[in-house]
């Protein structure tokens, strides 16, 4: 049974840092591009970051570069996402998902996707 489990949210204030966390299982996880998207209450989901399945090549939303980092560890099966200069308007519940999504926000352009993280950001 595949899974991907995000770990790390939770409460942080404005200016502050947190790291996400995305356990792999289940599946040959190096095989896979990651990517972390978002979706705030009432809004549509955002992509956030992807990385190639080598880590070799990172691609970002313009709202998170420079404050955000995708990373991925292919001997432990988990992918990361640091988030920097953290603003109000990140807070979101957190998706990691696996496959070549290609930047889309659309769960089926993924071939597995996570339950999710709430990620909030307090003025």
């Amino acid at each position: 049974q595949v899974q991907l489990v995000e770990s790390g949210g939770g409460l942080v204030q404005a200016g502050g840092s947190m790291r996400l966390s995305c356990a792999a299982s289940g599946m040959a996880f190096i095989n896979y591009d990651m990517s972390w998207l978002r979706q705030a209450p009432g809004k549509e989901r955002e992509f956030v970051a992807a990385i190639t399945w080598s880590g070799g090549s990172t691609y970002y939303a313009d709202f998170v570069k420079g404050r955000f980092t995708i990373s991925r560890d292919n001997a432990n099966d988990a992918a990361y996402l640091q988030m920097n200069s953290l603003k109000p308007e990140d807070t979101a519940v957190y998706y990691c998902a696996a496959g070549s999504g290609g930047g889309s926000v659309y769960r089926h352009e993924y071939t597995y996707w996570g339950q999710g993280t709430q990620v909030t950001v307090s003025s």
